[in-house]
């Protein structure tokens, strides 16, 4: 994972996290980005390249502030969830149950405020209640085909 560059916005080095997927700007925080989104104009090369994939145009400055869209830059796109999928997380007994665990609570909210989230979560797949909630997760966000099923 590359450094972080400096904020578009701010000019604060080494704090640019987040990209805008309308330009790609790159920005540290939610008030950079509401700034940002202001007076965003996209690359129209960008813009193409989106509709000749069939996505459309990025929805303008509607959005909701700290919008999942102003975080996720375009190679994040591939991985994202959809919303149907996700609401299927909240829907989910088992899942209800584990997170009742205190433990669970208490590594998802390191996880949340880590600074280093991939190193953390490297630590966290070798605890065996972390990798049980995310087989869930992934269980339900993304059923396990079923291969080499014989028909009844």
């Amino acid at each position: 994972m590359r450094a972080p560059g400096p904020c578009g916005e701010c000019g604060t080095r080494g704090t640019a996290r987040y990209r805008c997927p309308r330009c790609g700007s790159a920005y540290c925080s939610v008030p950079c980005c509401r700034t940002h989104r202001e007076r965003c104009a996209p690359e129209p090369r960008r813009e193409r390249e989106r509709e000749a994939a069939g996505q459309g145009p990025v929805p303008g400055p509607a959005l909701s502030p700290g919008a999942v869209e102003d975080i996720l830059s375009e190679e994040d796109e591939q991985d994202r969830v959809p919303l149907h999928k996700l609401k299927l997380l909240g829907e989910s007994e088992e899942l209800r149950d584990l997170l009742l665990n205190p433990h669970l609570r208490q590594l998802l909210l390191a996880m949340d405020q880590a600074r280093d989230k991939s190193s953390l979560m490297r630590r966290l797949m070798q605890e065996p209640l972390f990798v049980e909630f995310a087989d869930c997760c992934l269980s339900i966000v993304e059923p396990p085909e079923k291969e080499n099923v014989l028909p009844e």
